[in-house]
């Protein structure tokens, strides 16, 4: 679809318009799989002091980027999260994980440490919704193609899922940004990269199964793949809300793009909630 306007302007006067108290704290969290200590931000709501229990959406970050990108590069994100009563974790996913258990590197386990490990210490650490429908994950570029692929094949730990200009077909794309390092060249090992590409892992999923949002901009170079991807889905009868319009690649867009996928994961929330 395309955003009105209107829900821009709406946007807009939720976020700039609430005062900005959320508490933004950086933590030391341990890693089993990979024996080393991994960072985080946790951003907890002005609400949290309360007794009450919240839902929590990990945002992930793009290739190059670390746990920092998010709360350094997008003004609006801790406003979002008072406006929406959340808590959100930006865990480092390394310079190029790709969020995958690595077959070429023991080293880089970022699925088993994202959607296990580190969810478990969030949940022993702050006062969470302790199931998936109070869990969400989403994230930019290498981090949207994370969100939906951890999702995918962990449903029993996330109920909905995001991605922003995600790279969900990394086929196309066998010599860029570290993926042959995760996964092995291409050429060698072609199995893999059909195995661990968004847009092949749609069999793991039935309609209703995950709440799903997807943006790209028109101009982003990962733009015909999500168009590909949104395809699929709906040859698939998968409900998700898709997100176009113009812009491409970078933080202007993705500041926009983190209000839709907040209040989309508030949404998904608050249907969890008795009446």
């Amino acid at each position: 679809m395309t955003v009105s306007r209107a829900l821009l302007l709406f946007c807009f006067l939720l976020f700039s318009g609430h005062a900005r108290a959320a508490k933004v704290d950086t933590v030391d969290t341990y890693s089993p799989s990979m024996k080393k200590t991994i960072r985080a931000v946790v951003i907890t709501p002005d609400a949290y002091t309360t007794g009450a229990e919240f839902p929590v959406v990990y945002l992930l970050h793009g290739y190059s980027g670390n746990y920092s990108n998010w709360i350094q590069k997008a003004p609006a994100l801790s406003r979002a999260v008072d406006a929406n009563g959340i808590i959100v974790v930006c865990p480092d996913g390394n310079y190029g994980s790709w969020y995958y258990d690595s077959p070429v590197d023991a080293s880089f386990r970022y699925e088993t440490y994202v959607s296990n490990e580190l969810v478990a210490w969030v949940d022993s650490h702050y006062k969470t919704i302790k199931d998936r429908q109070g869990r969400a994950i989403t994230g930019l570029s290498m981090g949207g193609h994370g969100g939906l692929y951890l999702a995918f094949r962990h449903q029993d730990v996330f109920g909905a899922a995001g991605s922003m200009s995600g790279g969900v077909d990394i086929r196309p794309f066998p010599n860029n940004w570290d993926i042959a390092k995760r996964l092995g060249p291409y050429a060698q090992f072609p199995d893999r990269w059909e195995q661990h590409t968004v847009i092949n892992l749609l069999h793991l999923l039935t309609p209703g199964s995950l709440s799903l949002i997807i943006d790209c901009g028109t101009d982003d170079f990962f733009f015909r793949v999500n168009n590909n991807l949104h395809d699929k889905l709906l040859e698939r009868n998968i409900a998700h809300d898709y997100i176009t319009r113009p812009g491409g690649h970078n933080w202007t867009y993705w500041n926009t793009a983190i209000s839709y996928q907040l209040l989309f994961m508030r949404q998904f929330f608050d249907k969890r909630k008795p009446g």
